[in-house]
């Protein structure tokens, strides 16, 4: 199979999505760390991560953020 380099560039870059009123979805060759540098193993290639501070399941997201009624945009706050 014959890959573009568009392609092979786009699979090696992390991307960090804020989902409206929900977590943060990190797709892409990462890595997670705890602050003291040891590892968290994902379990899988695409995470969410909780933005609400409910979850249950940190730092990945449970769907606390439904029931607690979080809100949040998906764009950044404009500047003060």
């Amino acid at each position: 199979m014959e890959h573009r380099a568009d392609e092979q560039v786009t699979a090696a870059v992390v991307t960090v999505t804020p989902c409206e009123d929900g977590p943060l979805l990190v797709r892409g060759p990462f890595t997670l760390t705890t602050q003291d540098g040891r590892r968290i193993d994902p379990g899988r290639a695409t995470v969410a991560l909780c933005r609400c501070g409910r979850s249950s399941a940190k730092p990945f997201c449970d769907g606390s953020h439904k029931a607690v009624g979080f809100r949040a945009s998906s764009e950044p706050d404009p500047p003060a």
